[in-house]
């Protein structure tokens, strides 16, 4: 695989597997400091997989190993990182620009191409503004910066009611002839449990702290799961394997723009105050699921209770307050926030988050978050990548300002602005 960009690990360490080992790659904060080494028989593989998980999510740092969040799948821009292979990183970048440029301008090889005969999923709702309460005084992962509550006034905005799905990102870039930057890359993370057999034979990289991540050649929006894989039943599923580069330009084309951070966790509370969840404190409340995310023990086994082992449609459960649909669970949504974990108790008018960083926010967690690894999944969880950063459980939605031309509002009326 070239793979001569590494894997810049704010917080992580690599192990390079040599020979037939399989590859793995990682999302887990580990000092940068600590030396790269080479496992070479299947027991150290197996030493390195062995880590314990924190079941206790009240306490502090906990999800902090965050196997949903993968906010050390960094692409790496560190001259002093180790390169996987020799070759130049612009080298790789235009070489994989090449082979899917093509690519970008054929029809996607499904039973329905045409996306127009797909319902649109590109309708946003008013959001009124006012005054919220942003974060929590009782964060459940302290390091994440979900603290202070601090009272945030917001005015009105547009914000999407449905995650943007595969179909409406096809028509986009049939359009554009846009290439996303993990088809430039050449690779994408994904969850080695979604990898089929044949694919994992051409991975030979791991890294321990948190062997569920693969670095997969030919992993990208189309393929999810790698080369061997299609979206051609999924069409109205979220896609994935966004940067927050790509999501930029989608919302741009889309005459739309990425929520702020304060944007994105009042729309997802749904109008309710200091609550777990965008329909309140229960996560099951009558037994009842509301949201995409992992059962069973991550990450060897989801039972998919919820019904979905992977990403579900953007149109499934039930909407928030707001009329909005799978805020939490499902794929993580980048908002336009650089990452910041120091916030002000004081009130704020339509906050934007810090002049410039090196990470940007997500928000929402995803299908592979657990309460055991990645409590991320309620309002005021947050998380960070790199801008060009992309994974199998990377999406985002957009927001607006005013309404864009053309574009349906399921809940304005004549007085809506």
């Amino acid at each position: 695989m070239k793979y001569t960009r590494g894997i810049f690990v704010l917080l992580l360490a690599l192990v390079v597997i040599q020979g037939s080992a399989k590859n793995e790659d990682v999302n887990q904060n580990i000092s940068p400091t600590q030396s790269v080494t080479t496992a070479t028989t299947e027991e150290e593989l197996a030493e390195a997989r062995g880590e314990e998980i924190d079941s206790d999510p009240t306490s502090e740092g906990a999800g902090g190993g965050c196997g949903c969040g993968s906010s050390a799948l960094n692409r790496n821009h560190d001259e002093d990182a180790p390169a996987l292979e020799e070759n130049s990183h612009d080298h790789v970048q235009e070489e994989a620009a090449l082979k899917y440029s093509r690519e970008a301008n054929d029809p996607i090889d499904h039973p329905q191409a045409n996306v127009a005969a797909f319902p649109r999923t590109n309708q946003m709702n008013f959001i009124e503004g006012g005054t919220f309460q942003m974060g929590t005084d009782k964060a459940k992962i302290y390091l994440d910066g979900e603290s202070p509550s601090r009272l945030v006034t917001l005015d009105p905005y547009y914000f999407d009611v449905y995650e943007v799905s595969n179909s409406e990102f096809e028509l986009f870039v049939n359009t554009t002839s846009y290439v996303t930057e993990a088809e430039k890359f050449g690779d994408s993370f994904v969850l080695e449990a979604r990898i089929s057999e044949e694919v994992k034979k051409d991975i030979s990289q791991v890294v321990a702290a948190a062997p569920w991540w693969l670095p997969v050649k030919g992993a990208e929006w189309r393929h999810p799961e790698g080369p061997d894989s299609s979206i051609s039943s999924r069409m109205d599923h979220p896609v994935t394997h966004m940067s927050w580069n790509d999501a930029t330009a989608y919302c741009q084309w889309a005459g739309k723009r990425l929520p702020t951070e304060a944007e994105w966790e009042n729309a997802a509370r749904g109008g309710l105050k200091n609550r777990l969840f965008p329909w309140g404190n229960k996560l099951m409340p009558k037994d009842h699921h509301r949201v995409n995310i992992w059962q069973g023990e991550f990450p060897k086994v989801n039972t998919a209770e919820d019904g979905y082992e992977g990403t579900c449609p953007v149109t499934a459960f039930e909407p928030n307050g707001y009329g909005l649909y799978n805020t939490v669970g499902n794929a993580w949504e980048w908002v336009a926030d650089w990452w910041n974990t120091v916030h002000s108790p004081e009130s704020q008018n339509n906050p934007v988050g810090p002049d410039e960083g090196t990470d940007k926010v997500k928000k929402g967690g995803s299908y592979m978050c657990h309460i055991s690894y990645c409590y991320r999944y309620r309002c005021e969880a947050r998380s960070q990548n790199s801008p060009d950063s992309s994974a199998c459980n990377l999406g985002f939605r957009c927001a607006a300002t005013n309404l864009p031309e053309d574009i349906p509002c399921n809940n304005c009326n004549d007085s809506t602005p």
